[in-house]
């Protein structure tokens, strides 16, 4: 292939894309924490995140969620292209405050698990969850 000019420009555009996505992504999470949370100031006790350090398969990465005496959990993935993945409300007779699902990754990013508290607190817990392709790279 012959490298011309127009080629080095499209290459250049398309870094530029690819390089600006990742941002864009983030100020997507950011938006979407401000709607659940109405801007309100996040705390970090009384919620619990449990994922894994490493997912050999970005497509079923196991996470649990706990906030004892939450109304409701929302999960987000910050690199995913639509960043919320999962919003768990629970009721008044709700028996525990839980749960546990298997989400999928685009790749290395941070979970973060925002809960709703009754007094119209919110709560964060965040993991970074490294996601290796066929279990052999980071």
């Amino acid at each position: 292939m012959k490298l011309t000019r127009r080629h080095t420009l499209m290459m250049a555009v398309g870094s530029a894309v690819a390089a600006l996505m990742p941002v864009r992504a983030f100020a997507a999470v950011e938006d979407e924490i401000a709607a659940f949370t109405g801007g309100a100031d996040i705390g970090s006790d009384g919620i619990t995140l449990i994922a894994p350090e490493i997912a050999e398969n970005g497509n079923t990465v196991p996470i649990e969620v706990d906030a004892p005496g939450a109304e409701a959990i929302i999960v987000f993935a910050a690199g995913n292209p639509t960043p919320s993945v999962a919003t768990f409300t629970f009721g008044a007779l709700a028996a525990s405050q839980s749960a546990a699902t298997r989400i999928r990754l685009a790749g290395t990013q941070d979970v973060i698990a925002i809960a709703r508290m009754p007094d119209g607190s919110f709560v964060q817990a965040s993991q970074e969850v490294k996601v290796t392709i066929g279990g052999c790279g980071g």
